[in-house]
């Protein structure tokens, strides 16, 4: 009985082993348990590669609010010289970077037909004096003429129609001075007026300061008939000069009259000029759709470094903030990436989701933002209120953030 039992226990031992589905489940056993483990050790990879964080210190500090313009170094009086006269110049007395003075005669007209014109205006006003004199003669002597003739016609003397050309006499007398005077009015005006045609041959400095620019040379004719050419260009003392700057429209709501500002020049980058803006023009210009205000910062150059047209950019200084609480901007930029495993409720879907995905919700309204602190390991959204910023720092004026707190700026992805 007993070794009947033992080969019924061999057999069925040798029919399982025979069985090829009991094989394959060990290996479909053996494949899940696997698999089982190595998706937990990719989810646990992955939840610690999704807390990397990159994070700054929230920190109280001071800081400048800067606006930045970019403009041209200009003398602050500059005088274009031109001739209102056409004719040869006969002579040039000045060259460029001379230093002159007002009234200095820097050109020269040829005045040869200018001088017979003052000669002959001369004469005429001479022959003008000599008539007026000769008709006051005149009116004199018709003036005695026509009283004795009045005494003698009331006396009966003389016929009344001697009377009566006496007294035409002498009114034609009267006008014929009035007439020379009137003569001679007009001789003196004509001899104002060429003196002064004279006087314009002489090209001279209607100001105190240093030639810029040249355009003139002995013998060049000018034609000043319909347009004035300009011969010289004046610039009046180079030791204060001007900065005039283009401010976007975006800051020129922050930017006023006495800030201060520093600009560098490309002839000296290591060299930073402090100027101080004492003009801002109301007057719009638009350049490719860009609307800017003209911006006038006053410079002390006595030292003689910068020159006229150099290009210069200025920071200018619109507000000073002090003991603030202040974040890296990158802070309010980040927000983190959606979970893929929630459900969003959108239309973006299939291709168009693709194309266009969804963005992170932040919510902005104003200067009220959020951001994100990082505490006891773990991510945390709050609302703030920002304040003036940088353009690295931004000043955080109210909200659940202090001193020391890190901040979440970025992430690292595996």
């Amino acid at each position: 009985m007993a070794e009947s039992t033992e080969e019924t226990a061999k057999t069925l031992a040798m029919d399982v082993g025979r069985n090829p589905v009991w094989v394959w489940g060990k290996y479909v056993l053996a494949a899940l348990v696997i698999a089982g483990g190595l998706w937990y050790w990719l989810s646990a990879t992955t939840d610690q590669k999704k807390q990397r964080y990159v994070t700054a210190q929230a920190t109280i500090d001071d800081f400048q609010v800067i606006v930045t313009a970019t403009g041209t170094v200009e003398p602050t009086n500059l005088v274009e010289i031109s001739s209102e006269l056409s004719g040869t110049l006969a002579r040039v007395n000045v060259d460029y970077n001379d230093v002159v003075e007002k009234g200095t005669i820097l050109a020269q007209l040829d005045t040869s037909k200018l001088e017979a014109q003052l000669a002959v205006s001369k004469a005429a006003l001479d022959s003008a004096i000599a008539r007026v004199a000769m008709t006051r003669a005149t009116l004199d002597e018709t003036k005695e003429k026509f009283e004795s003739g009045k005494q003698l016609e009331q006396r009966g003397i003389t016929a009344h129609q001697t009377f009566v050309s006496l007294r035409a006499a002498y009114i034609r007398a009267q006008a014929e001075l009035q007439s020379a005077l009137a003569d001679q009015a007009l001789a003196e005006a004509t001899l104002d007026l060429n003196q002064t045609e004279l006087d314009k041959a002489c090209i001279c400095s209607p100001i105190n300061g240093v030639v810029l620019d040249r355009a003139a040379d002995t013998g060049q004719i000018v034609a000043s008939a319909l347009s004035a050419p300009i011969l010289f260009t004046v610039a009046e003392d180079l030791t204060k000069m001007e900065l005039q700057v283009d401010i976007d429209e975006a800051d020129i709501g922050r930017t006023a009259v006495g800030n201060h500002a520093e600009f560098t020049v490309d002839a000296y980058d290591d060299k930073k000029f402090p100027a101080t803006i004492s003009e801002i023009r109301f007057a719009p210009e638009t350049i490719d759709g860009v609307v800017t205000y003209k911006g006038i910062l006053t410079i002390d150059n006595s030292d003689m470094l910068l020159r006229p047209g150099m290009t210069a950019t200025a920071d200018i200084t619109v507000a000073e903030i002090t003991g603030a609480l202040i974040v890296p901007n990158a802070a309010l930029r980040y927000a983190p990436p959606p979970d893929p495993s929630e459900t969003v409720d959108d239309d973006r879907s299939g291709l168009l989701g693709m194309l266009i995905p969804q963005a992170p919700d932040r919510t902005e309204r104003g200067n009220t933002k959020t951001i994100w602190v990082l505490r006891d390991g773990v991510a945390r959204e709050i609302a703030i209120t920002a304040g003036s910023s940088d353009g690295r720092v931004t000043q955080i004026l109210t909200g659940d953030l202090a001193a020391n707190d890190m901040v979440i700026t970025d992430q690292i992805d595996g």
